[in-house]
């Protein structure tokens, strides 16, 4: 491989999982200074969250799933006509399509990990692969594959990077003074997660939101809230606000997850299930973090180098494997059964952990 190569990292899954793949970019910065680094991602939020990183040359999305067959086709053959010398595809594509993908856009060096009902065909499309595991962070599952080529990580920490614009920054700023709120005396809330496939069901649900808030409000009258979230999150926004006016609850209007991240670094907690936002607050750091266990969260995916505590669901018992797996599937379980698992986790046991780490 040359001195300076043009290096593509594929990351065509989640918006969180973009933002977990910026360690391993910047591995990448490090080992070959004067590479050409491009990132191809499937989201228009997974793009936003790469703004300004510096190890960045160029950023493409496509979403795969709206588009024709034929604008996908002339999009991957606008970034094989790059030429790139090694393509990675990061944790946790499990699809043979993400493969399939990586192997037309012909980088000679194309790596990847093997994930369960990994077939022949999977193997046709990669030149080098190792096996995903569920052990270790998906940060460290990204930095193995730095065997393609013949390479380990250098750098002594590794955290995710958000690079933060001024503008984002005055936002949260703007938003605080308007509101006469304090840094580090705010909670952030979200109360959703993503919608893809049925990852609905990981949400706790709303009417336990709802009687955590009542808890959370009676023995701590003034502490102001923010919650935070997108369209799929405007109903349950609208019947917290109906069910508690005047309450110290703000909703501010994010134009994205970047100023989302502005406003949760001035949090002293946030709390939420595994969720993109969920990594966007260990990339920004507020004081802490409060996570319910729900059935996708496992060790690949928890909150990278934060400081953070989870909430026990007493179903799921740490069996999350069980549930969920990067195969491409869905959350295994009916509707009913999934809303009863996250049902499980009671308000109470969710104030206990977020009042200790208030």
């Amino acid at each position: 491989m040359p001195p300076d190569p043009k290096i593509l990292v594929i990351a065509l899954s989640g918006i969180g999982d973009t933002l977990v793949a910026t360690p391993f970019i910047h591995e990448l910065r490090a080992l070959f200074p004067s590479a050409r680094i491009d990132v191809v991602v499937l989201w228009a939020g997974s793009k936003g969250l790469l703004e300004n990183n510096p190890h960045i040359a160029s950023v493409h999305q496509h979403n795969f799933i709206q588009s024709s067959k034929w604008d996908s086709l002339k999009f991957v053959g606008s970034l094989r006509r790059q030429n790139y010398d090694v393509s990675f595809n990061v944790h946790t594509q499990g699809r043979l399509e993400y493969r399939l993908i990586a192997r037309m856009i012909g980088a000679p060096i194309r790596a990847s990990h093997e994930y369960e009902g990994h077939s022949w065909l999977d193997r046709r499309c990669v030149t080098f692969s190792v096996p995903q595991d569920y052990t270790v962070h998906s940060v460290t599952n990204n930095c193995r594959l730095l065997g393609a080529i013949g390479r380990t990580p250098i750098l002594p920490d590794d955290p995710y990077e958000l690079y933060l614009s001024d503008a984002e920054q005055d936002f949260a700023r703007g938003f605080m003074a308007q509101h006469q709120l304090i840094d580090g005396a705010v909670m952030g809330v979200h109360v959703g997660s993503g919608g893809t496939k049925n990852l609905r069901y990981k949400r706790w649900p709303l009417p336990r939101w709802l009687e955590f808030l009542a808890l959370f409000r009676r023995a701590h009258p003034t502490y102001p809230i923010l919650f935070f979230g997108g369209p799929e999150e405007v109903e349950a926004h609208r019947e917290i606000q109906a069910r508690f006016p005047n309450a110290g609850f703000y909703f501010p209007s994010t134009k994205n997850m970047r100023q989302a991240g502005a406003l949760i670094q001035k949090c002293r907690v946030f709390l939420s299930v595994d969720t993109a936002l969920m990594h966007v607050a260990a990339a920004v750091r507020p004081q802490r973090q409060v996570v319910i266990e729900a059935p996708t969260l496992n060790p690949t995916n928890t909150p990278w180098q934060a400081r953070w505590e989870i909430v026990p669901n007493p179903k799921l018992n740490g069996r999350s494997l069980d549930y969920y797996r990067y195969d491409g599937g869905p959350i295994r379980g009916t509707p009913s059964e999934l809303e009863a698992l996250m049902s499980s986790v009671t308000p109470e046991a969710v104030f206990q952990v977020v009042d200790r780490a208030l």
